[in-house]
């Protein structure tokens, strides 16, 4: 994932997607989410939420 290399947030979408697709990726993605909290996105329970809304 080139986000964790520029901080660049991928999209909650993206995310989402890779959250379900692949259950490795939930590890790569919970560190990423605690690297950048200004993406707004966290992961409560096993899901993915934006937590701006």
């Amino acid at each position: 994932m080139m986000a964790s290399l520029v901080g660049e947030n991928p999209g909650f979408d993206f995310l989402h997607q890779c959250w379900n697709d692949d259950p490795a990726l939930q590890i790569v993605i919970k560190k990423l989410l605690a690297k950048f909290p200004q993406w707004g996105i966290i992961a409560v329970d096993g899901v993915l939420v934006k937590w701006d809304e």
